[in-house]
């Protein structure tokens, strides 16, 4: 069941027994039945021979007037229903006294008061994760219902980018998208294929493109994306499959493509690395999710306020990097001097994106704006 953590659950989980299955002590102390205190006062129970343990319950039932010694965890004695903590009693030649009369159910965990037999647990369409792995385990699962792992094929296509480790020729760059887009993967029900770095020719492009298309379920690539001469991702979709759409009003990330080949959808990210990156976990994130079977994931945003002035065209959504800082109201967005696309560094100066709407022209300090940490969208 271990191996069911990071999938999708395909079907809601429902509880097949009570947890916990049995009234039991939550300290380590007495049990007695709460009718046996006195209204008022000190309290003089006898001391019941033998005591009940995690797995070792107790053998015979706690007559009234008497208490039993019980460890944490153990199966209430029948006969009690109260438990009084060590620290409460003095242990006095075979009788335990209570310095005062404790309510009724005192230390004790009720029988399915965590979780109640036959409840809904957990969703399809849900990423398991540690937490709900415990509560299955918790529960006696051995094995539970989940999609397998969307299949994605991860590629760059450039002349320029050169594998890192390599020496870099005049003219090149290192290929850091993949590798970044990699790690954001990581954290997706996925198997993921990295097929490499493609050359800016319709050769190279074409043929990796339509058999990767043919073995997975997503293909996923940055550049190529813009419709330029040397941009064949774009052009082999458009070719042979159906190109929904290629270019967005956002910045940064202006040439991202979404289309079809084959049975294998297509995300065309932007080359930029903070436009990949931010088109990824905007937009190619949430549909890469629900393509798994999960639940689509949108990030949650917080409204913070600005510690900035901006100004901006109308007509398309910005996504800006900031950080938090303290402030005296709590924390504000502080905008991250350099917003470059190209700027990868800004990403890890940032605790997250301010959106800013299509229709917002400016920003004042002190306005409220929409703040997406990385933990939300992805990328912690």
């Amino acid at each position: 069941m271990a191996e069911a953590s990071g999938r999708v659950l395909s079907a809601p989980l429902l509880s097949p027994r009570p947890v916990p299955a049995f009234d039991n002590a939550a300290v380590d102390g007495y049990a007695f039945a709460a009718t046996s205190q006195a209204a008022t006062g000190k309290s003089r129970l006898t001391l019941a021979e033998g005591r009940a343990a995690a797995g070792h319950p107790a053998d015979e039932c706690v007559a009234p007037g008497r208490a039993i010694q019980v460890l944490t965890g153990a199966v209430m004695p029948a006969g009690t229903d109260t438990v009084a903590m060590n620290e409460e009693v003095a242990v006095e030649a075979g009788s335990v006294v209570l310095a005062r009369p404790l309510r009724p159910g005192s230390n004790r965990r009720r029988a399915g008061e965590d979780i109640a037999a036959g409840q809904s647990l957990f969703t399809a369409g849900l990423v398991l994760g540690p937490r709900q792995i415990g509560v299955a385990a918790e529960l006696g699962l051995a094995e539970l219902p989940v999609y397998r792992r969307l299949r994605v094929a991860l590629l760059s296509s450039g002349d320029e980018l050169t594998e890192p480790g390599r020496p870099l020729p005049e003219g090149g760059i290192y290929d850091a998208n993949r590798y970044m887009l990699r790690a954001l993967l990581r954290h997706l029900p996925v198997s993921v294929a990295d097929l490499g770095v493609l050359g800016d020719t319709a050769a190279a492009v074409e043929p990796a493109i339509l058999d990767a298309a043919r073995r997975h379920d997503v293909v996923l690539t940055s550049g190529g994306a813009s419709k330029g001469d040397e941009d064949h991702v774009v052009r082999t979709v458009e070719r042979h499959g159906r190109l929904d759409f290629w270019q967005i009003a956002m910045k940064p990330g202006r040439p991202l493509a979404f289309g079809r080949l084959a049975d294998a959808v297509t995300i065309g990210l932007p080359g930029n690395p903070v436009a990949a990156a931010v088109c990824f976990m905007r937009f190619a994130r949430p549909v890469i999710a629900r393509l798994a079977g999960a639940a689509w994931m949108e990030p949650r945003a917080f409204v913070v306020p600005a510690a900035f002035t901006l100004q901006k065209k109308p007509g398309r959504t910005e996504l800006l990097r900031v950080r938090l800082v303290d402030a005296r109201d709590g924390p504000e967005a502080e905008l991250i001097r350099r917003q470059g696309s190209g700027i990868l560094t800004s990403l890890t100066e940032a605790d997250g994106l301010v959106e800013v709407a299509p229709e917002t022209t400016v920003i004042r300090q002190g306005d409220p704006v929409r703040f997406l940490s990385f933990a939300e969208l992805g990328a912690r």
